[in-house]
């Protein structure tokens, strides 16, 4: 394995090891909290499908048995499965990781672009508001603003039912487990009833061939209609979905307004949707 010279500041540490792949992170066994050695232990099993508690305790330079609880809790939430002396990964590539995975990851990032995003919002607006843990950190984000704001899942309507400026409004329907989304024909007829000023959508993949995707049908046709229910449409995506096509098309990029995402600047995918007409906003 080639030398990696390790960052004096631990923020650049964290965030250049984001980037490396596990092989590499293996390096990186300091200043590890918690969130982070979940986020490792899931990035070596996407890699290798498999690790032991004695390897993992080594990389990440803590006890067994503090490995064993963290592979329990993961365990709990669906990211993997424990095995006799370690684990192994549960998790398809062409299945969306469950709801509990994914809000494990990327808290500080997905909170950046909700702000960004709740920015673009002009108060007395009708926003409609996707499911997804991007979407709760955008209703987070709406603190304090004057908005009528449908949510498309029951993780989102928790925190805006807390903001006092908030007027909610429920679409009804059936609800899917685990990410609490609502779908059906009673959220359907919602949208095809109301109209919005703004769709905030979340995704699975975008691109500029594909447009944006999402991997359960029955949430992609509630996406769907919602976006044809809206005057404008603000995607807002963390830089590992650019690029990335699921099963089920929500729309176009040509539909898209905007899209705020952290992915760098310059990236092909990025440049193809800004070629599209798509408006690019990075954080």
């Amino acid at each position: 394995m080639s030398t990696v010279t390790l960052s004096t500041d631990l923020h650049t540490q964290r965030a250049d090891r984001r980037k490396l792949a596990p092989d590499v992170l293996m390096c990186y066994i300091s200043d590890m909290n918690v969130s982070e050695r979940h986020r490792f232990i899931l990035a070596l099993l996407a890699e290798r499908n498999r690790a032991s508690v004695a390897e993992l305790a080594r990389s990440t330079k803590t006890s067994e048995m503090t490995i064993r609880r963290d592979l329990e809790l993961l365990e709990s939430r669906g990211a993997l499965r424990r095995v006799h002396g370690g684990a192994v990964s549960t998790l398809l590539s062409g299945v969306e990781p469950p709801y509990a995975v994914r809000a494990m990851v990327g808290g500080e990032t997905k909170a950046k672009l909700a702000d960004v995003v709740v920015r673009m919002l002009n108060d007395g607006e009708t926003v409609a508001l996707d499911t997804g843990t991007t979407a709760v950190a955008v209703a987070h984000a709406m603190a304090g603003r004057r908005l009528t704001v449908t949510p498309l899942s029951l993780h989102a309507t928790m925190p805006l039912a807390e903001h006092e400026g908030i007027r909610l409004l429920l679409p009804g329907g059936q609800v899917r487990p685990g990410e609490l989304s609502f779908y059906g024909e009673t959220a359907l007829r919602t949208f095809e009833d109301l109209r919005y000023d703004t769709f905030i959508l979340g995704c699975c993949g975008v691109d500029a061939a594909n447009g944006a995707t999402a991997y359960n049908l029955d949430d992609v046709h509630v996406k769907r209609v919602a976006a044809r229910a809206a005057r404008r449409i603000i995607l807002v995506a963390t830089a590992e979905k650019l690029g990335r096509v699921a099963l089920g098309r929500i729309c176009s990029v040509e539909q898209l307004d905007v899209v705020v995402t952290d992915a760098p600047q310059g990236t092909p995918v990025v440049e193809e949707m800004r070629a599209a007409g798509v408006n690019i906003v990075h954080v």
